[in-house]
């Protein structure tokens, strides 16, 4: 049915929950897998304590660095269940326009994401990367949440 998923990660315990499942379906399925991590530049944010007062370059390096761990882990979650499997890591500022561009770029016929359900005012302010997906995608899109 499937023959190539995209997924999405960001290193949380729901998004290793969405690469588990993708990748079992594309065991099932005969299909191969992309993982994507977008790198955000940090001009725009600080995302945690460390990166006060830190030069630009160098926290570049730590996103890739982190970039590279969550996707050598997908990588190996793939490796193990015997799923083909590739990997990127694109920079930019808007996460579900790199997921749109991946997936198009890489003729993917399902994109496999994580939602940790902020809905409400807390979601409209926070914004929602797989809200914006369902919106913008043609492709379809299955929505792992979090256990309730």
């Amino acid at each position: 049915m499937f023959r190539h998923l995209l997924v999405p990660t960001d290193g949380s315990a729901l998004s290793e929950a969405a690469v588990r499942m993708a990748v079992a379906l594309a065991k099932e399925n005969g299909a191969r897998i992309t993982g994507l991590y977008m790198v955000r530049p940090f001009h725009m944010t600080v995302y945690s304590a460390e990166m006060v007062g830190a030069p630009q370059d160098d926290l570049q390096s730590v996103d890739r660095a982190r970039a590279e761990q969550y996707l050598d882990g997908l990588r190996s979650i793939a490796a193990e269940a015997g799923v083909e499997c590739d990997t990127e890591a694109p920079t930019g500022a808007h996460p579900y326009e790199a997921i749109l561009d991946a997936a198009k770029a890489r003729h993917c016929d399902l994109i496999v994401m994580a939602s940790h359900g902020h809905g409400g005012i807390r979601g409209l302010l926070l914004g929602s990367e797989t809200q914006k997906v369902l919106t913008h995608s043609h492709l379809p899109i299955l929505v792992v949440r979090p256990p309730e």
